[in-house]
């Protein structure tokens, strides 16, 4: 049995599993981790090994396995290392196609989850602003986020374009993000303390949020559902929650009790004015002898 210590990234796995694949190492032979504090009494290490000819590879795979990878069972770097077994001297080239396949069903799971968080992370960094570079003028954030996996590097590439005018961090427990307008780079988990406090910009949310909030869709479970209280601790919108809930009834009575406002008369603009005048004197279609009177 071969103990195989990595770094939970996936470059890391895929460079080991290459060099496996290459010896024939079958995968009940090979017993992977990603903890650096319990490493096995034959480990070995993650460092670069010579390149070897591999069998080739389906790149549905790999775009699969780079993302499973970033999910936090510790099984899945074995059962990624099976599927690629199977998919290269198992022969199964169609393997993953077989959606009934125990393996595959397991990796479109972790697939699915991953995309879950990473849908979460989007909606629920809330950058704060903590300072300004002297030198280039630029703002700088910072975001502390949860994520259930290891999703920054994934997550990452939407911030990168929707914020690249400044200069940000998005802290989590696993990994790091920093962009500082050229390039993106990581660095280590950090705890909750190295996140900033409450700043200006989180007023600016609930401003935001306080305005959109329609009591008459409310929908309490549907809600929770795509919010997570989970969440909430990190989001300064949250705290308007609860007052919001419980005075939704009284608003919507108050909205059902108002007046209908009289219709506003189109405004006089002379290209509207000819649009309607060509309308109203085009002569009607002519009806379709097919249709049924």
């Amino acid at each position: 049995m071969r103990t195989v210590l990595i770094q939970p990234v996936f470059e890391k796995w895929r460079g080991r599993a290459r060099e496996l694949l290459a010896l024939r190492v079958p995968p009940d032979e090979v017993l992977w981790s990603d903890d650096a504090h319990e490493p096995g009494l034959f480990a070995t290490t993650d460092d670069a090994s010579p390149r070897v000819a591999v069998p080739k590879v389906p790149p549905a795979f790999l775009d699969i396995a780079r993302i499973v990878a970033a999910h936090s069972d510790a099984r899945r770097w074995g059962i990624l290392y099976r599927v690629l077994w199977r998919l290269t001297h198992g022969g199964e080239r169609h393997l993953l196609a077989v959606a009934t396949d125990r393996d595959v069903r397991q990796l479109a799971q972790w697939r699915k989850a991953i995309g879950r968080d990473i849908h979460k992370m989007h909606a629920f960094v809330r950058f704060r602003l903590v300072g300004q570079d002297d030198a280039t003028g630029r703002e700088q954030f910072v975001a502390w986020f949860e994520p259930e996996h290891r999703i920054v590097r994934l997550a990452s590439g939407l911030f990168e374009k929707r914020f690249a005018g400044m200069d940000w961090s998005i802290l989590t427990p696993h990994e790091c993000a920093h962009w500082d307008g050229s390039a993106l780079h990581f660095t280590s988990g950090v705890s909750r303390r190295a996140a900033p406090n409450d700043d200006a910009l989180d007023d600016l949310w609930r401003t935001y949020y306080r305005s959109i909030f329609n009591p008459a869709r409310l929908k309490v479970r549907a809600m929770q559902s795509e919010m997570p209280k989970k969440y909430w601790k990190n989001l300064p919108e949250a705290s308007l929650i609860a007052d919001l809930i419980a005075g939704s009834g009284g608003r919507v009575r108050k909205m059902l009790g108002t007046e209908t406002r009289p219709p506003k008369l189109a405004p006089k603009n002379a290209y509207l004015n000819s649009l309607r005048e060509m309308n109203a004197s085009q002569p009607p279609p002519p009806e379709d002898p097919t249709q049924d009177p």
